[in-house]
């Protein structure tokens, strides 16, 4: 079995309004930094998947982003992998 580092990235569909991105673009207005826009705002997760294959654990992983990390209507995700390699 081998192990995997996952990183999840997981932010609001272009569509979808972000009210805690805009009160935050506001916010950088407000401070002077009137150049910042389009501002979303984003979930990151770390997670270890354990699984007999690369496939296997990409597999798995997108099965839990689509089932529980993320709500599909709303959002969209990205994951990366990396196998851990005991040292």
């Amino acid at each position: 079995m081998k192990t995997y580092s996952v990183e999840v990235r997981v932010w609001l569909k272009p569509s979808v309004f972000d009210p805690q991105g805009h009160a935050v673009e506001q916010a950088m207005h407000t401070l002077g930094y009137a150049e910042a826009s389009d501002l979303r705002i984003g979930k990151y997760m770390q997670l270890t998947v354990q699984a007999e294959s690369e496939a296997e654990a990409e597999l798995r992983t997108q099965e839990m982003c689509e089932r529980v990390l993320s709500n599909p209507v709303m959002e969209t995700f990205a994951f990366t992998l990396k196998e851990l390699v005991a040292e």
